[in-house]
């Protein structure tokens, strides 16, 4: 080994794992164990009272868990991270790091509608407020930040329509107003974004997508960047004051860089429970090998019919931020100029009723609530993902009644293109 800093395909392949000690296997093992033998009295109560880091009981901590976590930090740049059930979970003990009741936090109004639905409803039953700010015009996140302001939230590639957020200019607004920026890069990954570098502090995925690729798994993740400080101002009570369940332990004091990760893991995941299984960080971390592959014929596979969709007569409009005349391609060119991902939206001519009729025709496309498969997906967002929203928050969102979104796989760009085709002369 030399001192070379790798590249991200040998990080998505190495980083975090060695061969099994014992065994040696090569592969991660599944550590399928709900808890592990101590040491000693002296060292159980070390663990207990984190002043060692070892592993206690699967809920907190797991060894295959661990691997997925160092990973994904390593390729998001991050210091640390942390694994749970799902990105829903990840929004969860994120935000019960940085908010107390009454509280609130301001969020992009382009979202993913289930995100949506979890900040207007779910999060109020914590007490926790949202404000919506809209992407396409910044100052709207100015005026929405208020003393009560603890977070912004934004996506990097927002969920269905494809949009590129400005990344670096909110962070900058998120500076100014002295509150961490939380990027979910599920969309993106960090093969195409990373968020770190344009001055995120949190970076969130739902691993069930593109970063374990396979539509098999249930997970999400949280990485801590590093760079926030947590004690300024005294605004993060979880960071910056004496934890009684700690003996007095000051978070942000005592692990600096990667407090934020040990406090969504210590005080969040411990006690609210959302664990990732370990036998889905496995197949996760053996999605990510691939990753760099497939996100790059994910993105030539959806250029490729993009273009095709936006000269079909059939098909109203296309937003697909890789297409030249786009209104986000500029940011895409900044943001993600491997690629601008692999799912975008179209609208047909015919609306609600003929977006349904599509999903009902395709046969190679397979219609379900899912996106970042190796396979292709169709779904008609209005009638399924997003119904729960009104109609003024589904077109706010990028799901208005005649959207289709499509999860452009890796199969031949030919055959995807003659599924549509049929489908569309139906």
């Amino acid at each position: 080994m030399t001192d070379r800093q790798p590249g991200f395909s040998t990080l998505a392949i190495h980083a975090g794992a060695q061969p099994d000690p014992t065994t040696g296997a090569r592969a991660t093992p599944i550590y399928q164990t709900t808890s592990y033998v101590f040491d000693s009295v002296d060292h159980a109560a070390s663990l207990f009272g984190l002043q060692a880091f070892g592993n206690i009981y699967t809920r907190i901590t797991n060894p295959t868990n661990a691997v997925l976590e160092e990973r994904v930090a390593a390729l998001e740049g991050g210091t640390a991270a942390l694994a749970v059930a799902s990105g829903h979970a990840a929004q969860v003990l994120v935000m019960h790091a940085l908010l107390t009741p009454g509280d609130e936090f301001v969020a992009s109004k382009k979202l993913y509608g289930g995100s949506i639905n979890q900040f207007n409803h779910s999060f109020k039953s914590f007490g926790w407020n949202v404000v919506w700010a809209d992407p396409d015009d910044l100052a709207s996140f100015e005026r929405a930040v208020t003393p009560k302001t603890k977070a912004i939230f934004i996506e990097s590639i927002a969920n269905p329509g494809g949009v590129i957020t400005d990344i670096a200019a909110i962070a900058q607004i998120a500076r100014r107003a002295g509150v961490p920026l939380i990027v979910d890069n599920t969309l993106a990954t960090p093969y195409l974004c990373r968020p770190i570098e344009h001055g995120a502090d949190v970076v969130v995925h739902s691993l069930t997508k593109f970063l374990g690729g396979h539509g098999n798994s249930i997970g999400g993740i949280i990485v801590d960047g590093g760079s926030f400080n947590w004690s300024r101002e005294r605004r993060y009570p979880m960071l910056c004051e004496p934890r009684p369940e700690y003996n007095g332990i000051v978070l942000h004091e005592t692990f600096g860089n990667f407090a934020f990760a040990i406090a969504c893991r210590v005080l969040g995941l411990r006690d609210l429970g959302p664990a990732l299984s370990p036998f889905n960080a496995f197949l996760i971390l053996t999605g990510i090998e691939t990753l760099p592959l497939r996100m790059q014929r994910h993105c030539d596979n959806a250029l490729a019919v993009a273009e095709w969709l936006s000269n079909h007569p059939r098909v109203a409009w296309v937003s697909y931020p890789g297409l030249p005349g786009d209104r986000y391609h500029n940011l895409a060119q900044k943001y993600v100029p491997k690629g601008a991902g692999a799912v975008f939206t179209f609208g047909l001519k015919g609306g609600y009723d003929e977006g349904v009729k599509l999903v009902s025709n395709v046969k190679l496309f397979s219609h379900l609530a899912n996106i970042g498969d190796t396979r292709s997906l169709i779904i008609h967002p209005a009638s399924t993902t997003h119904r729960q929203l009104s109609d003024a928050q589904k077109v706010q969102a990028g799901a208005g009644p005649d959207v289709v979104r499509l999860s452009i796989g890796i199969e031949d760009k030919a055959d995807i293109i003659a599924d549509l085709e049929q489908a569309l002369a139906e």
